[in-house]
């Protein structure tokens, strides 16, 4: 199968490459020479031959575990590859929620957001969906949108720094953990019309603003804010987040031989992956210190 040359839109230096260990692309020769490789060399291939013009195609490759770049188009009458669109991409294990998910298609491609309403963050969680065509092939099999039974959320980092853990004894830990799951079933009971839960989530809210402006005239603001996930910028699915590392490993890139960090972070009640290139990264990374950053939200939907 011949590749014709990949357009201009799929070499588009991405800001994320570096997450996956590839920070020292600057020109597009080298961008394109790495997405052949990915096509060439692919550990994955899909194909969605349901598909109104041609066949879709998604190949990807990996370069250190759970860890690669996917590469997304068409394959024409003549068994050309036409390159759309590429990602890097962080796969990682586990459940990270069982709430229901949205799935939306980008105006300009075929690849996906995703959506889901989990109580634990308080917001809606709006995520890059990985293995667009898995998704395309399930959806044009039954002509209509596959049930997702579960998601795996896993972050790509930007920029990131580590921060000293806030200090706390078993008793503390243990109001918190009760705190959290008492404002949970509030939430959950207030988004099912519950007036009373309304009302203790607005008091609970004051008490804390409160108690905030008080703290914040003479302690440092990350003495006082432990945990948070809230959305930055104007990507939807680009995220600032802090959260406590519970697990750290450390990959290279086989090709560049740069290294990636695998955390797992305690943030707001959930538990996710993130990949983050160590040269990125500001601090020394410990289990029980915090990471703070930003990060790009990748999903992976796992479907009934």
């Amino acid at each position: 199968m011949r590749t014709q040359q990949l357009q201009e839109g799929t070499t588009a230096l991405h800001t994320y490459l570096k997450s996956v260990g590839f920070s020292e692309i600057k020109k597009r020769k080298q961008l394109r020479e790495i997405l052949r490789d990915v096509i060439e060399n692919h550990d994955e291939i899909t194909l969605v031959e349901e598909y109104e013009d041609g066949v879709f195609a998604e190949y990807s490759k990996y370069y250190s575990e759970g860890v690669g770049i996917s590469v997304c188009g068409q394959i024409d009458e003549f068994n050309r590859f036409q390159a759309d669109y590429y990602y890097p991409f962080f796969r990682a294990k586990g459940t990270t929620s069982t709430e229901p998910v949205t799935v939306e298609k980008h105006a300009d491609k075929d690849s996906f957001a995703g959506s889901c309403d989990d109580y634990r963050i308080g917001v809606t969680l709006i995520f890059y969906i990985q293995k667009p065509a898995e998704y395309m092939k399930r959806f044009y099999q039954k002509r209509k949108e596959p049930q997702c039974q579960s998601l795996t959320l896993t972050g790509l980092v930007r920029e990131g720094m580590v921060l000293l853990p806030i200090e706390k004894d078993k008793e503390a830990v243990k109001v918190e953990k009760e705190i959290s799951k008492t404002r949970t079933d509030l939430i959950n009971a207030a988004r099912n019309g519950d007036e009373d839960a309304m009302e203790s989530l607005t008091m609970d809210d004051m008490d804390t603003y409160s108690m905030i402006s008080e703290r914040i005239i003479t302690d440092d603001v990350f003495t006082i804010v432990d945990t948070y996930f809230m959305p930055h910028g104007i990507e939807c699915d680009q995220y600032n987040i802090m959260g406590e590392i519970v697990r750290l490993e450390s990959q290279k890139n086989k090709v560049t031989g740069e290294e990636i960090l695998i955390m797992t972070l305690d943030c707001n009640d959930i538990q996710f992956d993130i990949c983050v290139n160590r040269r990125d990264l500001t601090g020394d990374p410990v289990v029980g210190r915090r990471f703070k950053g930003v990060v790009l939200l990748q999903g992976e939907l796992h479907y009934t």
